[in-house]
């Protein structure tokens, strides 16, 4: 943890950097376009708010004016009509004749047919100059009335009675408490909070004859009030003086508020002095001293919004972490290279005898180092000139490779890379050839290999200081000039020796063999000797010792072997191939072996004959198969070509014959198929070639299709169709599957192919199958 955030691990100015542009150019735009959405959509839903219940509000109040307004109308409608002076002439008689008991109960039939809707619950007429008060169903003195067939409490009772007094036209008391008692008794059932409509007539007079009282119930008037949306947290009729004259939901309007709001908003906009709840209001059309408030919760109304407020924050700061996380990644990427070089130069530091001060950051570093590099640039030519061996030695290669002949040419390059020679001078170039045993190519690397060769080299050049040239043309190959000399008695037959003598400490690792070239005595010539040497390696042999080869030694003890087989020879193993005597075939293969190295044959007749055995194994075996494996047959070739003794071709002729005429006892067989017949059962849903079975048991499509009929007795494809049938009418019978999910359980694409094929082994679709077999 130290190491990955240490001081060393980054440069926080370079964090600071990359984190102030990451912040300008991009966190910057996310916070502003994160408030301007936050504010766009608060003031979006207050918007909507305010407009939804602006019309909720006037859709209330107006069916709440056009109630009152018609309770108002058949109030009117029913003193104008009701032939009240008529009554109050005979409620002047001392005797209570037939005609006063009609005109009371003609008054009671007047009450009872007016309209009391759901907010009404009783109506009757109170007789301001006589003690009377009339109902629904009674008749009877005001003491009796207010005592026991309408008990207001005792708390409202004189504020309610003032209400009978002086000119009223729709007159609203305040709420009171109204009782509920057992007629003639002071037992109290249960309370009610009412209120009244109050009207007098005649209605011009200052001083009324008779009031109409209709009463309404609060909580009726409440619920007909109520706004159901529940960011509505109250609802509310309230007059100018600040009277709350009834009300609904939760929350209490506050009348001051009301007025506030009043006095700054217009009608239907949300007015708020905190963060809790905010009001609106609309006027009433019926009477111009009511208002229709509702009380908004603004917490509940901006509930979406404060989720958003939430999810920007988290938004912005998932940007903010991954900011940081960027620019400390950026920095420290950055930052490391520039940490590397200067690791790297103060290391360099310690050995250089210029001073450089530390100091400053690491840009001045290494700004002050740069000028010391100047300094050592000396030493630095020196150290490129190191290289010249290697060009040098490129050089040989392109002279060995005929590409550079001209005698000029050649001295002109020679001098632009220092490389001296002297002209009048024979030589022979020696190729060594390498060739690594097959056991060592699996075990080795080409770095091992690299560092062989160069060791090979420096142990040759040391040995032979001063008299050859040495340059590697390919990478099993090597090229010895031999410089002729005269003086020192040295020439390519000897070198040859010393050679030979070093390649033999490697003979544990590959075979070596050396082609000695004939002798040029131009340097332009050299690409002649070369290919002459070449051409002597034509003739060595399977044997695992170093062998030297030229044109006087190439041809000794060598018996001319012919290197292809006579139609006799291919005809007898094909037809021990037909008779499965697999084994007579490796046989007489090291049969011809021995009788090669009976005759010394050289390498290149040998693996001349084996490519033509196995080739001929090849016809054989495809006669049957016919399904050619080009890739395959052709790794048998390089395997055998790569083949340095007689041991390894052997060896590699066992390992072919074991590939390719492997003995499987037919119950193996049969067993193999039983697991691919099983794997069938379980996967049949699953696409299923025959490339991938035929690949499983080393077999051609065609040789595994015919293999598969012999054993199972059916083509392969008939099987998969017939069982894939086989479990589809399983499902068609026994589940409610639809025919598109069977075709696809079953392993077809599509459900035109599955009816397709259903209908050729059938005879009928899948759909009648399944209606048939239920019927």
């Amino acid at each position: 943890m130290n190491r990955f955030f240490g001081p060393r691990s980054f440069n926080i100015a370079l964090f600071w950097q990359f984190f102030a542009s990451y912040f300008i150019l991009f966190l910057i735009p996310v916070i502003i376009a994160s408030t301007f959405t936050y504010v766009f959509v608060v003031k979006l839903i207050e918007q909507e708010a305010e407009n939804s219940n602006n019309i909720t509000i006037r859709n209330f109040s107006t069916q709440t004016d056009t109630a009152f307004s018609s309770l108002q109308a058949n109030m009117i409608n029913l003193l104008g009509t009701s032939n009240l002076k008529s009554a109050m002439k005979l409620f002047d008689e001392p005797v209570k004749d037939p005609d006063y008991y009609e005109i009371t109960h003609y008054l009671m039939d007047q009450l009872n047919t007016l309209d009391t809707g759901d907010i009404i619950s009783n109506a009757y007429f109170y007789f301001a100059k006589y003690d009377m008060v009339i109902g629904f169903n009674t008749e009877t003195s005001k003491e009796n009335f207010f005592q026991y067939f309408y008990p207001v409490s005792d708390q409202d009772k004189k504020e309610y009675l003032n209400n009978f007094s002086g000119k009223k036209m729709m007159h609203f008391t305040k709420p009171y408490t109204l009782h509920q008692k057992i007629l003639f008794t002071n037992d109290i059932v249960s309370s009610s909070s009412s209120i009244s409509a109050v009207m007098s007539y005649p209605f011009n007079s200052d001083h009324p004859d008779v009031y109409l009282i209709v009463n309404m119930k609060l909580g009726e008037l409440s619920k007909h009030i109520r706004i159901q949306e529940k960011w509505v947290a109250g609802t509310a009729i309230v007059d100018v003086t600040g009277n709350v004259i009834t009300g609904a939901g939760e929350s209490i309007v506050n009348p001051q508020k009301l007025l506030d709001a009043a006095r700054s908003h217009s009608e239907g906009a949300l007015y708020s002095d905190d963060q809790l709840q905010a009001l609106s209001y609309v006027k009433s059309r019926f009477n111009d001293a009511w208002y229709y408030v509702s009380l908004i919760d603004l917490e509940t109304l901006l509930k979406p919004a404060h989720r958003i407020r939430m999810f920007n924050l988290v938004f912005l700061g998932f940007f903010l972490v991954l900011g940081g996380l960027v620019s400390y990644y950026l920095s420290k990427r950055l930052y490391k290279p520039i940490l590397e070089i200067k690791s790297g130069l103060t290391s360099h530091l310690r050995k250089s005898v210029v001073p450089v001060q530390q100091k400053g950051n690491d840009y001045d570093f290494i700004k002050q180092f740069s000028k010391l590099l100047i300094s050592e640039n000396k030493e630095l030519s020196e150290l490129v000139s190191g290289m010249s061996p290697i060009v040098q030695e490129d050089f040989i290669a392109k002279m060995l490779s005929g590409e550079y002949r001209d005698n000029l040419s050649i001295e002109l390059y020679a001098r632009e890379i220092d490389f001296v020679y002297e002209r009048n001078v024979a030589r022979t170039v020696l190729c060594i050839e390498i060739q690594y045993y097959s056991w060592v190519l699996e075990q080795i690397s080409e770095t091992s290999k690299t560092f062989m060769m160069v060791e090979l080299k420096e142990r040759i050049l040391k040995s032979a200081s001063g008299t050859v040239w040495l340059c590697q043309t390919k990478p099993d190959m090597l090229a010895c000039v031999v410089q002729h000399s005269l003086f020192l008695h040295i020439g390519p037959k000897e070198v040859s020796e010393v050679v030979s003598l070093i390649l033999q400490q490697f003979n544990p690792y590959f075979k070596a063999a050396i082609g000695v070239g004939k002798k040029v005595h131009d340097i332009g010539e050299l690409y002649l000797s070369y290919d002459s040497a070449l051409a002597m390696l034509q003739h060595k042999s399977l044997h695992s010792r170093v062998e030297i080869l030229s044109e006087e030694n190439a041809w000794e003890d060598r018996t001319q072997l012919d290197s292809f087989l006579s139609s006799d020879e291919v005809n007898r193993i094909i037809n021990i191939y037909k008779s499965r005597n697999y084994a007579k075939l490796l046989k007489s293969v090291f049969d011809l072996l021995d009788m090669a190295v009976v005759k010394n044959a050289s390498a290149y007749q040998v693996k001349g004959l084996c490519s033509d055995v196995l080739n001929t194994w090849i016809r054989a075996v495809e006669t049957e198969r016919k399904d050619l494996n080009i890739p395959f047959y052709y790794s048998l070739f390089e395997k055998l070509n790569r083949c340095a003794t007689w041991d390894e071709i052997k060896q590699c002729f066992e390992h072919i014959h074991t590939i390719m005429f492997p003995l499987v006892e037919p119950s193996d067989r049969s067993a193999q198929f039983a697991q691919i017949l099983d794997y069938i059962h379980q996967h049949y849903g699953e696409e299923l070639s025959v490339e991938k079975f035929a690949q499983q048991l080393n077999m051609s499509v065609s040789h595994f299709s015919r293999t598969f009929k012999e054993t199972v007795g059916e083509k392969y494809v008939e099987y998969i169709t017939k069982h894939r049938l086989m479990m589809s009418k399983r499902y068609l019978l026994e589940t409610d599957m639809t025919i598109d999910v069977i075709s696809e359980k079953v392993g077809y694409l599509g459900r035109t192919s599955f009816i397709r094929t259903f209908c050729k082994y059938e005879g009928i679709t899948p759909g009648k199958y399944r209606t048939i077999h239920h019927q």
